[in-house]
Parts: C-alpha cells; structure tokens; sequence
C-alpha cells in the first residue's frame, strides 16, 4: 500500500492537534470521566474508600493505577489526559493496521487518524479522558500478538486492560475458543491479584458489592442514564417495558456470542494469512458488540473499541467494511449531520445505539457466512481443516 504524502501526515497531525487542544479549552480540568478514577486516587491516598463515590466504576485495581494521576499537579494533567487519551488510540489504530501487514504512514492509516477528528465518539472521548481508550489500545494490540502466535503474552495485555477497566470481559472468551487456557488464565488473573491487593490496602472495600455494583446494574442515576446506549436502556424510553427490554438486550447478546463462535469454528473464505487474520479481528469485535447491547452503561465511545480493526480489515476482499451497510451504521456519528427529534444531548442515545445494533447486526451477517478453510499441507494438497484449532496460528 502508498505511503500518504508529507502534506497529508501533517494534515493528519494539525487535526488532530486541535481535537486535543479542544479539550483542553472545554473540559477546564483532567476529563470529567478521569477526574472520577483521580479522585478515588485522592481518597484512597487520604486513607479513605474509593468508592465512597458511586460514580467510580471501576474495580480496585484501577484506584493504584491512577495514583501517579492522584501525585501530579492538576494544570499538567489538563494538558496530559486528552493528549494521552488520542495517543492511546492511535496506538490500537497502528496495532491494527500492523495485524494486516499494513504500514501506520500508508494512505489508510493517515487518512482514518484524519478522520477520527471528524467522528463523535472519538472526540468525546478525548474530551472525558475516558479510560476507555486503554481497552482501544489493548485489544488491537492482543490481537495483533495472536498473530503472531504469543498467545500468553496476548492473555497479559488483555488482563492489564481488565485490571484498568473491566471492558475486555467478553474478549477473554476467544481464548476459549481458542483453546488456549494459559491465556484465559492470565486475563482473569492478572486484574483478580491486582483487585486483591488494591482492596486490601483500602477501607471498606466490600463498598464495591453493596453500592457500586447495584448502582451500576440499576443504570446508574439520572445524570447519566440518558446517556446510555445499552438496549436495556433505550428501549423502555421507546415505551417498551424493562422486563422486555431486558429480554431482547440478552437474545440479542446470546444471538452475538453464538454468531461470534459459528465465525470462529466456520473460519474464513480462502487459505490465506489475511483470511485467517480477519477471521480473529470480526470474532473479537463480534464478542464486544455482543456485550456492548446488554451491559449498563454502553457509551458512544465503545465503538473505538472495535472499530480500528474492523476499519484495519478493509485490505482484505471478503471485509465487513466493504460493504455500504457498515458505513450506513456509522453515519448517525457524523458531528454536521442535524437529526430531527434527536438534537437535544440527552436524546443522543438513540443515536448510539443505532450505530452499536447496525455494526452488531452487519458483523452478524458477515459471521454467519463463515466457511472451512483450506489449510495448506507441506508437501501436499491444499486439505480441509477447522480454522479455529490451535493450528489455525
């Protein structure tokens, strides 16, 4: 693939550059979800529980990670967490673009980082210095160590991403798929010790079962429910009733985990090494999709979460993303579009979960066309093997 020109790198870069310095201007302290995880930080430093404040969601592996926030001085942190946050998820963009062989200064590489200036939940995302944007980092990353056959490596990142914000949950479940229990064991593991050792350095850490967890499972408060664009959440602002919104959201979840298996034991179309490769990226991003319809809270930043992959996957013939119905699911993110009904902030749910169900149902679609791949043997004729044994990478 082309290199992208000098001018469009640097065109690239100044967009981006003002994407961070809007932050810096609007937020007017560290990021409204950051400043949450510091601000446990500061309680725990001051020797009480974190979760004495119900907006911090996070296990408590999190409060140690945000203690070197917690030490630097507000005025720096302004400047550090949106420039951290874009650099995070540029990092999961070249990790992705590295698992299709494809260079980070090629012509899609450049021309996608000049993009996310223009999408919505990139931008919110920079602006809440939401911790989200590690788990964007981490997945691609995971993904691309897969690839290259460092399965427990890959277990690691995913269970340090867990440990940060328990977001990578349903990821875990490809290395059973995979049959690679060494990995799965790492990404439990790793944020369990970290938990562990975080909870009993602090006061009252049973606080995160008796408020928090019921906090959470109950759509938090009125703050922030408007906000959420999990099924079970906006449904029953459609009129439907909870009970049944709740049902839908786990059919529709089940529906995702069975449509993410029958991708990865179907495999891919064709033998090759980018076949293979899309096979994992579509049923790791299936798996999160999955999550994303049922768990509370699910936010328009999720997407950044799968996206660089899907986007990355594009090199390939047979990808989701050529297919106008992806793009057709993203539109409702496109900042310059005014929708009817939905212009006041607290409507901007719907507009989140009709981008989080097309891009589930497009990767649904894509999933339930996987076939047999045929597996080369040294020396032999091409002979029909299950992608998803170990020898699949």
């Amino acid at each position: 693939m082309q290199r992208a020109s000098r001018p469009m790198q640097a065109a690239t870069a100044v967009l981006l550059l003002v994407v961070i310095f809007e932050a810096y201007r609007r937020s007017g302290t560290d990021g409204m979800d950051n400043a949450f995880v510091v601000r446990a930080a500061h309680s725990f430093l001051d020797g009480g529980s974190p979760y004495s404040d119900r907006r911090f969601l996070y296990l408590p592996s999190s409060v140690l990670a945000a203690v070197p926030e917690a030490l630097l001085p507000a005025v720096l942190l302004r400047v550090l967490v949106p420039a951290v946050t874009t650099a995070l998820v540029l990092a999961g963009w070249w990790c992705a673009l590295r698992v299709f062989d494809v260079p980070g200064r090629s012509r899609l590489g450049v021309l996608v980082g000049a993009g996310l200036a223009f999408f919505a939940p990139f931008r919110s995302l920079v602006l809440l210095g939401n911790w989200t944007a590690a788990c964007a980092a981490a997945l691609p990353c995971a993904l691309l160590l897969i690839t290259r056959s460092r399965w427990t490596v890959a277990g690691a990142v995913v269970g340090v991403a867990i440990a940060l914000k328990p977001m990578l949950i349903p990821f875990a479940l490809l290395f059973l798929f995979a049959r690679r229990p060494r990995a799965f064991a790492l990404a439990a593991a790793i944020p369990a010790v970290a938990s562990a050792a975080a909870a009993a350095a602090m006061p009252n850490p049973t606080f995160f079962f008796s408020r928090t967890l019921p906090f959470l499972l109950h759509g938090q408060d009125q703050f922030a429910r408007p906000f959420d664009a999990s099924l079970v959440a906006v449904l029953p602002r459609l009129g439907v009733p909870q009970d049944v919104a709740l049902l839908v959201a786990v059919a529709a979840s089940g529906a995702g985990v069975w449509c993410a298996w029958r991708r990865w034991s179907g495999a891919g179309i064709g033998g090759t090494s980018r076949a293979e490769r899309l096979r994992l990226v579509e049923t790791g991003a299936m798996l999160m999709l999955s999550a994303f319809l049922v768990s509370r809270p699910s936010f328009e930043h999720y997407a950044l979460v799968v996206l660089p992959t899907l986007l990355a996957s594009a090199v390939v013939p047979d990808s989701v993303v050529r297919t106008p119905w992806f793009w057709l699911a993203l539109v409702p993110q496109v900042p310059v579009i005014q929708w009817p009904l939905l212009v006041p902030v607290t409507r901007r749910a719907f507009k989140d979960a009709a981008m989080l169900c097309g891009l589930a149902a497009v990767l649904a679609w894509r999933c339930l066309r996987g076939r047999r791949v045929l597996v080369p043997e040294q020396g032999g004729a091409a002979e029909a093997r299950t992608a998803g044994s170990r020898a699949a990478f």
